[in-house]
């Protein structure tokens, strides 16, 4: 069986048993324009059958990131093309995230809401999909958002905290102050919930 992991050589031992050729991690975690946002890509091992991967693994994840933190929630979302969801974060109780596609493609974005930081307004924007596999982890302080660049999109997230509805804020997705270039094609409209429509301006919403 010829065993053909993402970026890596397998060298065969005894039947049935293979060793990596290499010392790579489970995981790679790359670092973006903003230091604190992560990708994050757990290896692919695969096969004639197909692939499988651990979409997650706290000890393998605490190790690469070098982060302590623990997820208490998944949500799972659906949703068509052209959805916009954001830009989101809770106020009282800061969510971390780590936020990955299992079907079609999105634009994920993340701005820093955090005073103290050298990238303080400035945002991030990452293509994550099924076929990438990448994911991204968003540290409490941001505010978060997505577009749908495929016919439709199946959205993961683990969170470092409740959801709380009280304590919920929506930063206006088109702000003129944080100007994200959302990558929507010329005669193409955001489609928006009666939420995120009346998100509020970057000089009204609090920050951390």
């Amino acid at each position: 069986m010829k065993l053909m992991p993402a970026g890596d050589r397998f060298v065969p031992l005894r039947k049935g048993k293979v060793l990596m050729a290499n010392t790579n991690p489970k995981i790679n975690v790359r670092q973006t324009a903003i230091a604190d946002v992560l990708i994050i890509e757990p290896k692919v091992f695969g096969d004639q059958r197909g692939w499988f991967t651990e979409s997650f693994n706290a000890q393998d994840f605490a190790r690469a990131t070098s982060l302590n933190t623990s997820f208490v929630q998944d949500n799972h979302s659906f949703s068509k093309q052209w959805t916009l969801r954001g830009l989101h974060y809770q106020i009282q109780h800061p969510q971390g995230k780590l936020v990955r596609v299992i079907a079609g493609s999105v634009f994920d974005v993340a701005v820093d809401l955090r005073r103290d930081s050298t990238t303080f307004g400035q945002w991030i924007g990452e293509e994550l999909s099924a076929e990438n596999r990448k994911q991204l982890w968003i540290p409490p302080g941001f505010a978060h958002g997505f577009l749908v660049l495929s016919q439709s999109a199946e959205f993961l997230y683990k969170t470092t905290d409740y959801y709380d509805p009280g304590s919920e804020v929506c930063l206006q997705w088109c702000d003129p102050t944080v100007a994200i270039s959302w990558p929507i094609p010329s005669g193409e409209e955001a489609l928006l919930n009666s939420k995120d429509v009346l998100g509020l301006s970057w000089k009204q919403i609090p920050k951390f």
